[in-house]
C-alpha cells in the first residue's frame, strides 16, 4: 500500500528519523521533503499551520535555531512577521510535520504520527534510543509519549 503521505523531514533530528521509520513500518514510502534544502512556501506553511489547528508560534523551534538571538519570545512579532522569519531561517520550523489523508500533525513525540497513518504498523518498532513503541503484532506498546530530542 502506498498512501499519499508527506513528511517535512530533517535527517539530523532523531524525532524526525523515528517518525519517518514509523511511517515506513506501516509499509508506506512517503514523499520526503528535506525542508532545510527545500523550504515550504509561505502559502504552504499557512496551509500546514491551519491544518494542524495551531498557532504560528507553536511551530517555532527554539533549540539549535536563531530563536533567542532574533528575540522571537517577544510578543511584538506578528504571525506574518514570524512566517517571514521562518522563510528566511527554515531551521525555525519545528519538525517533523506529517501530512496524510487523515490529518496533519507536528509529530513530537514521533509516535503522534500513529494517529494519522492510513495503514497499521507491520511489525515491532523501537526508537533509536531503544524505547519500544510497537510490539511484534504491530500494536502500540504504550500511549505514553516518549522523550523528545
Amino acid at each position: 500500500m502506498n498512501a499519499a503521505v508527506t513528511i517535512y523531514h530533517n535527517p539530523a533530528c532523531g524525532t524526525s528519523r523515528n517518525t519517518l521509520a514509523l511511517i515506513r513500518n506501516a509499509g508506506i514510502e512517503p514523499a520526503v521533503i528535506l525542508y532545510l534544502q527545500t523550504p515550504p512556501s509561505r502559502a504552504t506553511l499557512q496551509t500546514l499551520i491551519a491544518a494542524m489547528d495551531i498557532s504560528v508560534r507553536q511551530v517555532l523551534r527554539e533549540k539549535g535555531t536563531p530563536y533567542q538571538e532574533l528575540g522571537l519570545d517577544d510578543p511584538k512579532w506578528t504571525d506574518d512577521q514570524l512566517l517571514d522569519l521562518i522563510g528566511q531561517h527554515p531551521i525555525l520550523l519545528n519538525r517533523p510535520i506529517v501530512v496524510t489523508a487523515l490529518g496533519t500533525r507536528l509529530c513530537r513525540p514521533s509516535e503522534a504520527v500513529l494517529d494519522i497513518l492510513p495503514a497499521p504498523q507491520q511489525g515491532a518498532f523501537a526508537k533509536e534510543d531503544g524505547e519500544a513503541v510497537i510490539d511484534a503484532g504491530g500494536n502500540r506498546v504504550s500511549a505514553a509519549g516518549g522523550k523528545a530530542d
